[in-house]
């Protein structure tokens, strides 16, 4: 099991890094995450809803990704509360208190996930949540060292150096555990770190001698690299490019969902992706992008007061293109509708930007699903995506649909005059021939071929041999073997 000193500390990165390196060496590895805290989920073939993460560590040990890969998901959709989603479908919304109290029965579907991962994989690769050091979380805990001691799993602890204060992160957090949690920590990984290691190696040895654990490796800030993230919206500006041609502005708000679903976007060495955050100006751009959101009506609201409603009438106005992906489809249309309080304290009703003829009313069920299709507008391009959403839209007009599926529905919508596209795909740009094509239709003529799939791969490749350079991962693998699995 893998465990942080902080979020954001490695934790994914790392148990990506560990599932390619055990897939090399033909070793049959899953990855588990018990209980995960993100907006950014994907679904698997069956039409379950897991953590982003555990989908790409899948994708990294060669198999498809499971429910049974993250069996507790949690979905915030306000400050303290959220979706909670076990062995990939929802149950309801929890506030963080009823959550606590719901933590046993939790922790029975998690065991049972595992137990089946178990049975059919040599080595299941275990991923933490947050710290295990969060003192006031360790009643019932479910998501670090509880269930650890749980299954008898040995522990590395791994901290970012980039964010600074590394040795009293790592000192720390073991000095809150128990005898007993401390005994199951292999070691330490210090990650993301620059410069000349030889000048790190005084403060190595003094970690090893202060704790009496050993230091499992030192990896290096790889400059450039890309991970999908499950939970921290990317930073568009850290990729480097010349000579970009299209422009694509797309506003960030509080409960904005599936972030990943421009990261082809980002990538692509022609397009330049501006996040647009609060209170920041919304500059003229080629395509506009409203990304999925948690608790559309909410959002919706947020980017009325961002003063974000004259933007897009000028944007449109002044020839721009705009697509709406989920929450942005629905906020597009006419209206919004709660009757059921799904999303808010009493049923609530929203009116919507008004571009489609289009109205969204909220229901219980969700529609979780992978989907292929063509475009038929573009000479029946080959798109892939998958839906995630609670929604249910009907057009009070005829409209042009943006996408054929391969179930025979027609799916979104295409304005007439070619300026909107409207669509509950996620993923929509992953596919090459799509992306090109979506690209052409915003205004980029000759785009360059982009294949994410690939990229993704190399990259996933890129850190599995880091981390190899850099760890010994064969005598971690007999260390762990120490280790008795119990149930």
């Amino acid at each position: 099991m893998i465990q942080g000193t902080t979020s954001d500390a490695g934790k994914s990165t790392l148990a990506t890094a560990l599932c390619r390196l055990l897939q090399r060496r033909q070793i049959a590895v899953a990855p588990f995450k018990p209980q995960n805290m993100a907006l950014n989920s994907a679904v698997t073939a069956a039409g379950g809803e897991i953590g982003r993460a555990q989908a790409v560590q899948a994708y990294a040990a060669g198999i498809e990704p499971h429910i049974d890969m993250n069996p507790i998901l949690l979905k915030p959709n306000t400050d303290i509360g959220a979706q909670v989603i076990i062995q990939g479908k929802a149950i309801g919304n929890m506030n963080a208190r009823s959550y606590h109290d719901y933590k046993e029965t939790a922790k029975v579907a998690a065991l049972d996930s595992f137990k089946r991962l178990s049975e059919q994989y040599d080595c299941i690769i275990i991923e933490g949540a947050g710290s295990p050091a969060e003192i006031n979380l360790r009643a019932k805990d479910i998501a670090n060292m509880g269930f650890a001691e749980t299954v008898n799993a040995p522990v590395i602890i791994i901290a970012d150096i980039d964010k600074g204060g590394v040795f009293a992160h790592l000192v720390g957090t073991l000095a809150l555990l128990s005898e007993t949690e401390k005994a199951r920590v292999l070691g330490f990984v210090i990650n993301r770190f620059r410069g000349d290691v030889s000048l790190l190696q005084s403060g190595l040895d003094w970690l090893e001698d202060y704790t009496g654990k050993p230091v499992l490796g030192v990896l290096p800030y790889l400059k450039g690299f890309h991970l999908e993230s499950e939970d921290a919206v990317a930073d568009a500006t850290v990729i480097e490019k010349k000579g970009t041609k299209l422009k694509v502005v797309i506003p960030i708000y509080p409960r904005v969902s599936n972030h990943t679903d421009w990261d082809a976007l980002r990538l692509h060495p022609q397009v330049e992706v501006i996040l647009v955050k609060e209170n920041q100006a919304f500059p003229p751009a080629d395509l506009v992008i409203l990304p999925g959101s948690k608790s559309v009506q909410s959002d919706l609201s947020y980017l009325k007061q961002q003063g974000f409603e004259k933007y897009l009438e000028r944007h449109l106005r002044y020839g721009g293109k705009v697509i709406g992906i989920c929450g942005g489809y629905q906020m597009l249309g006419q209206s919004l509708n709660d009757a059921l309080a799904l999303e808010n304290h009493a049923p609530t009703s929203s009116q919507g930007f008004g571009l489609i003829a289009m109205q969204t009313d909220l229901c219980p069920d969700k529609q979780l699903g992978q989907q292929k299709g063509t475009l038929p507008w573009s000479q029946n391009l080959s798109i892939t995506g998958y839906e995630i959403h609670s929604g249910v839209s009907s057009f009070t007009k005829e409209a042009q649909a943006f996408c054929h599926l391969e179930t025979g529905i027609k799916e979104g919508y295409l304005a007439d005059d070619n300026a909107i596209i409207g669509t509950y795909l996620h993923g929509l740009f992953d596919h090459p021939d799509a992306l090109k094509g979506l690209l052409h239709w915003a205004g980029l003529e000759g785009a360059d071929s982009f294949n994410y799939d690939e990229y993704k791969n190399k990259e996933i490749d890129r850190l599995a041999d880091s981390c190899e350079q850099h760890m010994d991962i064969d005598a971690l693998m007999e260390k762990a073997k120490t280790f008795k699995l119990t149930l």
